[in-house]
């Protein structure tokens, strides 16, 4: 799909819950949140938030669905049709999933039409996983055999962001159902639109009714209900590093297994034997793509002390020159952050890295070239030491952070200074730099002279308060199945025989 839209398409102006396959017909008492355009501030639908009842009815739909319903006894095959079913009409929906994120994410075009594509491949790529899974069979010990067979866990509760929603949703969602799981899905409150036509296509695609259900509202109450409900048998949350902690303390209770991809405040270093070019539009692309709300983001740039005025410099020049504007146009590369909250929780940042000693290179203030919307000037700081809070708070925006360094080891010791682990990024053409950053840099994805890149067979997850556990192929399997023993013996078992004369 090229980086435009030929047509805009209907909204949904009351967002209500799908269950069992049919949308829910939102009662007269309930509580609305109003569903706004970021660009223009404008109230563009309704959602209607979702109560412990509807949640408990969305809950016993997946159930039933796992206990009784086919999906869980299908033949493999025919699930990976249904599967393959799910990303042609993903594909075939394209445009309209694009028009509908970009309009309530304020996320660019050119950002989105990446995660719509990288939605239908989650489920293609999960769907060829599931159907290369394999049992065991041991034979070692005299007179048994024994074969151990991989069965799907149950019912997930599945949560995903406002930042990424189709990308990050359709991980969630792809990563749980092709073994056989069922699910509840719940989007952030702040971005429905495109998560509620996204299960209507599920549907529209031949899944089974109840193997995802959708429900929305907020955290406290929607997401409560979700993670508590006695019938979720494991939860995958992506999200902020607080939530997931709550997440797990409720899961803990309960004894439910979670898989938790949380926060980061990345190093992106730069080192001196760096491709200076190739580095720079990498440290563009790592802080302010995405409207700078991504949890991978490099918001700590780490520069090499023999470069870092000029790469600083040509930064901060390129940063003054990025183009905000509406997300829908195709020369935008900023959009509008995501809702009121979260710019003025960015915008806060600003007051904070003064109070730090740091000095601000540019940006810091709302974008004065838009009459409306929640725009930000692109904004970087050079920060006094790494134990500033700007180098240690996760800040979720267009809002990078400098630090200067002298050596290898320094570099490698303020890379590992931050209650987080997510990603780093290396910036280098000498090989032991890279061999040492890539051994003991402590984070799950090391990018060496690229940013951003997605393999979709590799482990993907964080150290530390970056998340328990990962998304791929293997880590995926272990953590939504079940293993099963079957022991059985090939000869007569002798048996002493208690209580025979």
């Amino acid at each position: 799909m090229s980086v435009s839209l030929s047509r805009s398409f209907p909204l949904n102006q009351h967002v209500t819950s799908i269950i069992d396959g049919e949308s829910v017909v939102a009662k007269r008492e309930g509580f609305d949140i109003e569903v706004v355009n970021p660009t223009d501030e404008q109230v563009i639908s309704r959602l209607r938030e979702a109560d412990d009842t509807e949640v408990d009815a969305a809950v016993r739909s997946a159930r039933l669905a796992f206990d009784q319903g086919p999906w869980p006894r299908m033949d493999i095959n025919a699930r990976k049709d249904i599967l393959y079913s799910i990303r042609d009409h993903l594909r075939k929906n394209a445009e309209e999933l694009a028009y509908l994120e970009c309009l309530n994410t304020g996320l660019p075009l050119r950002s989105v039409q990446v995660h719509v594509d990288r939605m239908a491949r989650n489920f293609e790529f999960f769907a060829e996983v599931a159907s290369n899974v394999h049992g065991e069979t041991y034979t070692q010990t005299a007179g048994y055999l024994t074969y151990i067979t991989r069965e799907p866990k149950g019912v997930a509760g599945c949560i995903a962001p406002w930042n990424a929603p189709l990308a990050l949703a359709s991980m969630r969602v792809a990563t749980c159902i092709p073994w056989g799981n069922t699910c509840v899905l719940k989007p952030s409150e702040y971005t429905p639109l495109s998560m509620r036509r996204m299960v209507e296509i599920f549907h529209e695609a031949g899944l089974p009714p109840g193997v995802v259900n959708l429900v929305n509202g907020r955290g406290a109450v929607t997401g409560q209900a979700l993670v508590s409900h006695p019938d979720i048998d494991m939860i995958g949350f992506t999200g902020g590093t607080t939530t997931g902690r709550a997440i797990a303390a409720t899961a803990g209770r309960n004894l439910k297994p979670v898989a938790l991809e949380l926060g980061g405040k990345s190093a992106n270093i730069i080192f001196e034997s760096a491709d200076i070019e190739r580095a720079l539009d990498g440290a563009l692309a790592g802080i302010f793509s995405n409207n700078g709300q991504q949890c991978l983001a490099g918001s700590r740039i780490l520069v090499q002390r023999g470069i870092a005025d000029e790469f600083i410099e040509r930064f901060v020049a390129r940063a003054k020159n990025i183009r905000l504007g509406d997300p829908m146009l195709a020369d935008t590369e900023i959009g509008p952050l995501a809702f009121r909250a979260h710019l003025e929780r960015v915008l806060s940042f600003v007051e904070v890295a003064r109070r730090d000693g740091a000095k601000l290179l540019t940006g810091g203030a709302r974008a004065n070239d838009q009459s409306h919307g929640w725009f930000m000037q692109p904004t970087a700081v050079l920060a006094p030491h790494n134990d500033a809070q700007v180098c240690q708070e996760e800040i979720f925006g267009p809002f990078a952070t400098f630090l200067i360094f002298d050596t290898l080891d320094e570099a490698i010791q303020i890379a590992n200074a931050s209650k987080f682990g997510l990603v780093t990024y290396v910036w280098s053409d000498d090989l032991h730099t890279v061999m040492r950053c890539s051994r003991d840099i402590r984070a799950g994805t090391v990018w060496v002279n690229t940013p951003l890149m997605r393999e979709l067979r590799a482990p993907f997850g964080g150290y530390k308060e970056s998340g328990i556990g990962r998304d791929g192929p293997q880590a995926s399997l272990e953590f939504f199945t079940e293993l099963k023993s079957t022991i059985i013996p090939i000869d007569a078992v002798k048996m002493h025989r208690y209580g025979a004369a």
